[in-house]
């Protein structure tokens, strides 16, 4: 059996030697997953694995769509636990999700970010979209971050 990744890396695609067979296609956990609790005025955001640009226009496209059913004021949880890579890129797609945020009324951002290696410029990015006028805190894990929203 031959197993193979796509281009994009979204897909495996595994099949016999025998190429008179159908590959049987699978698809991989997504790069980018968001939760909405209106409730709680809470957005949580979760990037995971390799995420490239190809990835983003439909991340922008979620988070446009859904986060408008919070209040301003509203927190936002950005988990980049998985995250193994985030290509370059991605900074404009996230400039524009910053901006966005910061329009609808973003108050916090939580992010957790377990191996600061993989932190991709988000302190920078957040000085120039959010003008100081977003309270940012960095945890090391998941549950930390929790705790905070129970606060």
């Amino acid at each position: 059996m031959v197993a193979r990744l796509t281009d994009d890396g979204a897909r495996l695609s595994l099949a016999k030697h025998d190429h008179s067979r159908k590959p049987l296609s699978v698809k991989l956990k997504p790069t980018f997953e968001i939760a909405i609790d209106a409730a709680r005025n809470v957005s949580r955001l979760q990037y995971s694995g390799k995420v490239t640009a190809a990835h983003m226009p439909d991340c922008v496209a979620q988070i446009t769509t859904l986060l408008p059913q919070l209040r301003a004021g509203f927190t936002v949880l950005v988990d980049l636990s998985g995250l193994d890579a985030m290509d370059i890129d991605c900074v404009p797609f996230l400039s524009t999700i910053m901006d966005f945020c910061r329009v609808q009324g973003v108050g916090t951002v939580i992010r957790v970010i377990p191996d600061p290696s993989k932190d991709i410029g988000l302190n920078i990015l957040s000085l120039i979209h959010y003008r100081g006028q977003v309270h940012i805190i960095t945890c090391d894990t998941v549950e930390e971050a929790e705790k905070l929203l129970l606060a």
